[in-house]
């Protein structure tokens, strides 16, 4: 059981949070009708996820048995076989699948949303994952997918600041896991994945350096929008850019000095300077649209 569950990966489902957001930004998270369809889109995203990890894992076994931390991985250790994992893609679908059916009036918006997040991931999986940039690209996509699917659910608008904001962020993130990458490469003189000779780390620190300017930038220029401050009706919100820019600074001291950026998940799970950054701009971005 305990290997099956590694095969899902459950941890990796913090990522399926961005489904939450178009409702959060809306201000409409106490609204049952917008939350519980939400809290739905997120459970299947997770289970469609899982499902991606699964055929991943089958897809990367003769890689994964190469590297010094994904050998141990259930399929790449021989723990699970491919029948098995098989067996349990199957079912994860079918669950994503019901959860979809849960929807109801959006039921098929989100479950075409979903179809498309788990066609372009399996072709990533097989193919697209071995070209540069067009990988992290399509992984960028996959959270846009999750924001657009959480906003059809709540039935709620999504703002093209949060599409655009989501996108340049983990495009920032997926970047800096690359990074990880290629230092292994450098250190070992072994290639993780074969895109990873398409990456050094010049083009990676400039890519890493320009993605979180423009994110920034793009968060700070949404903050003072005359469409969200007359949507909130306050023009406080650039002050949670603060904690937007120490988030990015501490996300690139995380990358950088410490080399600590191979898995984006791991980090908001273990570092507490993150979570204390996360935390306290969810605080302060919700007092300021839900109480003042």
């Amino acid at each position: 059981m305990k290997n099956l569950i590694r095969l899902i990966r459950p941890k990796q489902w913090l990522k399926n949070i961005f489904v939450l957001l178009p409702v959060f930004f809306s201000g409409m998270l106490f609204k049952t009708d917008s939350l519980l369809p939400s809290l739905i889109a997120f459970l299947a995203f997770c289970f469609a996820a899982s499902a991606i990890y699964c055929l991943n894992d089958m897809v990367d076994a003769g890689d994964d048995r190469r590297h010094p931390v994904k050998c141990n991985r259930p399929v790449a250790s021989g723990e699970v076989s491919y029948r098995t994992a098989t067996i349990i893609l199957a079912a994860l679908v079918v669950l994503s699948a019901l959860c979809i059916s849960l929807l109801r009036q959006r039921m098929l918006q989100v479950g075409l949303i979903i179809a498309v997040y788990t066609t372009l991931n399996a072709l990533y999986c097989i193919w697209l994952k071995h070209y540069a940039i067009i990988d992290v690209c399509i992984i960028a996509s996959g959270f846009v997918l999750r924001v657009l699917a959480g906003g059809m659910a709540a039935d709620v608008i999504v703002s093209k600041w949060l599409v655009l904001m989501t996108f340049l962020l983990t495009l920032f993130m997926s970047f800096a896991k690359r990074r990880d990458d290629v230092l292994r490469m450098n250190e070992t003189g072994e290639v993780p994945r074969k895109n990873t000779i398409r990456y050094n780390l010049t083009f990676i620190n400039g890519a890493i350096t320009i993605t979180a300017s423009v994110t920034l930038v793009c968060y700070i220029m949404y903050t003072v929008s005359t469409e969200i401050v007359s949507h909130f009706n306050t023009d406080y919100l650039y002050l949670t850019s603060i904690f937007v820019l120490v988030g990015l600074l501490r996300y690139i001291q995380l990358t950088v000095v410490d080399k600590k950026s191979g898995d984006p998940t791991k980090i908001m799970i273990q570092d507490r300077f993150m979570q204390a950054i996360a935390l306290l701009w969810a605080l302060s971005f919700a007092v300021i649209i839900y109480v003042l």
